[in-house]
C-alpha cells in the first residue's frame, strides 16, 4: 500500500498509525536512501507504542532502545554492518525474542537474517514534489 506524506508530522502519523497493528515481535524492514523520513517514521512508531521521550537515528551506536510504553522498540542502523553475520555480535537474536518491534533501517544489508514476516516500509521522493515522500508498506493491511 502507498501514502504520500507532505511533511515530517505526516511520515510521523504513519509511522504512529502502524504502530496500532503491530504485534509483539514484530519486524520493520525499512527501505530508502538518507534523508527520507525514517526516524521521524521511528519516533510515529514509538508515539504509537507508548514512548513519549526522544528519538534519535542510531547511526553509532547500531541500536536504540525506547521503553516505557506498551510494546519496547528497538531501532536499528545497519549501515556499518558488512553482513548478517555481524548481527551475532550485537545481540539481534536476543532482541527478536524480547517481544518488542524491531525497526530495521538499511535492512538490505542484513536481509537474509530478517524474518519472513517482516513488515517492509519504503521510502522514496515523491516525482510531483522533491519534499513529498511516497511510503509503500508491504505484510501489512492499510493503516
Amino acid at each position: 500500500m502507498d501514502y504520500v506524506s507532505h511533511s515530517e508530522a505526516e511520515t510521523e502519523a504513519l509511522g504512529r498509525r502502524l504502530a496500532a497493528v503491530l504485534a509483539p515481535g514484530a519486524v520493520v524492514a525499512y527501505r530508502g536512501d538518507l534523508g527520507m523520513g525514517k526516524t521521524a517514521f521511528t519516533r510515529g512508531l514509538a508515539r504509537g507504542l507508548g514512548y513519549e521521550g526522544r528519538v534519535t537515528s542510531p547511526t553509532f551506536t547500531i541500536v536504540n532502545e525506547y521503553e516505557g510504553g506498551g510494546l519496547p522498540l528497538f531501532h536499528f542502523d545497519m549501515y556499518r554492518l558488512e553482513d548478517a553475520r555481524d548481527l551475532f555480535d550485537i545481540g539481534w537474536e536476543d532482541y527478536l525474542d524480547r517481544g518488542g518491534v524491531c525497526a530495521v533501517e538499511w535492512s538490505e544489508r542484513v536481509e537474509e537474517a530478517l524474518p519472513e514476516d517482516a513488515v517492509t516500509v519504503s521510502f522514496a521522493r515523491c516525482p510531483e514534489e522533491e519534499n513529498w515522500r511516497v511510503i509503500t508498506m508491504e505484510g501489512v493491511g492499510p493503516v
